[in-house]
């Protein structure tokens, strides 16, 4: 069973969602290691996917204006993928913020899986870390 739990500073739990966040940008997608950590890390809202003690799903979200978040570094690990984990930590990011407007730059290949979710594409497509993506965003006070 998966469970999604908060990251908070200087735990465990973050220190796992670093290294996952590693191991899928850096080590599998070639993102350069100095662009895969940034300051809002800091100050960003953590969440981490768990099968018993493995953590097997990352994604964290900053909250732009009020009731407005952007969720990014969205990561499962390789053999996890196809199970349903992305969808977890979407839910629980989105439970955690209890936001009214979300927002996400998706690398291409996963609009539609982000579509499932509720979210549109919006504006053209553009290259972050050299992988193109494109702006979504889920208004959930349509709910």
């Amino acid at each position: 069973m998966i469970r999604v739990v908060r990251a908070v500073p200087g735990s465990a739990e973050l220190a796992a969602c670093l290294k996952l966040r590693f191991a899928v940008f850096v080590a599998e997608q070639g993102v350069p290691a100095d662009q895969e950590l940034d300051a809002l890390d800091e100050t960003a809202l953590h969440v981490l996917a768990l099968h018993g003690d493995d953590a097997v799903g990352t994604a964290r979200a900053v909250e732009k204006a009020p009731g407005v978040w952007k969720i990014g570094r969205v990561a499962v690990a390789a053999p996890w993928r196809r199970r349903g984990i992305g969808k977890s930590l979407m839910r629980g990011i989105e439970a955690e913020t209890q936001g009214r407007v979300f927002l996400l730059d998706a690398q291409t290949h996963a609009i539609g899986f982000y579509e499932t979710l509720g979210y549109a594409a919006e504006g053209p497509e553009f290259l972050d870390a050299g992988i193109p993506h494109r702006l979504m965003r889920k208004d959930a006070s349509a709910r």
